[in-house]
């Protein structure tokens, strides 16, 4: 019985399918990454104070599916105009802002937000 001897030439790889095969990991890391610009909310937290600011002290507690501002239900839309209708005396107001354990961030950062449009008004946050 002959044996072959005769070893067999090596085909060339294609490199086609490789190509083919970033290009769609390029695609999909494309398509699937975001490119929003992420909003920045400031937070002051409460410390001890002085004693020498007399601003009208408003509290907000959030609660799961309330706020109330002090101690009485609001609605998040008029948060704003409630807010600046309250008596000053040219100094502006300061919100302290109290979340409840079942508040979520999101409530927090509306809130945030919906209080960011009052002149002159320092925001604190408890707790």
């Amino acid at each position: 019985m002959p044996v072959n001897t005769k070893v067999a030439p090596r085909k060339r790889l294609s490199m086609t399918s490789l190509i083919d095969v970033i290009f769609l990991l390029l695609l999909f890391f494309m398509l699937t990454s975001t490119f929003s610009k992420f909003g920045e909310v400031e937070l002051i937290s409460a410390a001890k104070g002085t004693g020498d600011d007399d601003r009208q002290i408003l509290f907000l507690q959030i609660g799961s599916d309330e706020i109330t501002l002090n101690g009485q239900p609001v609605d998040i839309g008029r948060l704003g105009d409630l807010i600046s209708s309250q008596p000053q005396d040219g100094r502006g107001h300061m919100a302290l802002i109290s979340p409840s354990p079942e508040a979520t961030s999101q409530h927090l950062v509306d809130v945030l937000v919906a209080l960011r449009k009052i002149d002159k008004l320092q925001v604190k946050v408890l707790g």
